[in-house]
């Protein structure tokens, strides 16, 4: 069984959510949902735009009734494209307990931008079990490993502002 059938079979079935590409238009209501979904630090409305339209191929809108309900922005990053760089997991609570996140990431690593993909890398502060559970069921669904490092300090390159940021590597894996 591949890696996209066996994130399929973990799946609840498909509820009214349409999982696609996000569009420039969609880039205000990315700024709205994301300031819904504490922890999650809002970015200007300009990178959202930016996300929604430069990263399209590897971010995913999920709409329900014409409403953004779920975002993953996401990029390959330069130089390695086998690496595929989550920025950002956001689901509106009213689309909470469908897995629609973990709906969300294989819809991503489904697609053909993401063909020599082998390796995930995310960022967690310490504090955000969501996250962290996320991760942790898509790299057992992935049967790879899982390695954390610190990426940012909060003393080091935060001056203190934030906290931590983790980086969270899944791989290698096959798709």
């Amino acid at each position: 069984m591949t890696v996209t059938e066996r994130l399929k079979s973990n799946a609840p079935e498909q509820s009214d959510i349409t999982l696609r590409e996000p569009r420039a238009e969609d880039g205000s209501s990315v700024f709205d949902l994301i300031s819904l979904c504490p922890p999650l630090d809002t970015n200007s409305m300009y990178c959202n735009l930016l996300q929604a339209s430069h990263f399209a191929g590897t971010s995913v809108a999920a709409v329900r009734n014409d409403v953004l309900c779920g975002f993953i922005s996401g990029y390959l990053i330069p130089n390695r494209p086998n690496v595929l760089f989550i920025w950002q997991v956001a689901v509106h609570e009213s689309a909470r307990g469908q897995k629609l996140a973990s709906r969300m990431l294989e819809e991503i690593l489904g697609r053909p931008q993401c063909r020599q993909v082998t390796e995930l890398q995310t960022t967690i502060t310490k504090n955000n079990e969501a996250s962290w559970s996320l991760f942790q069921r898509l790299a057992k669904t992935l049967d790879a490993p899982l390695n954390t490092t610190v990426m940012f300090d909060r003393q080091k390159h935060f001056d203190d502002r934030h906290d931590t940021e983790m980086l969270v590597s899944i791989g290698p894996f096959a798709l």
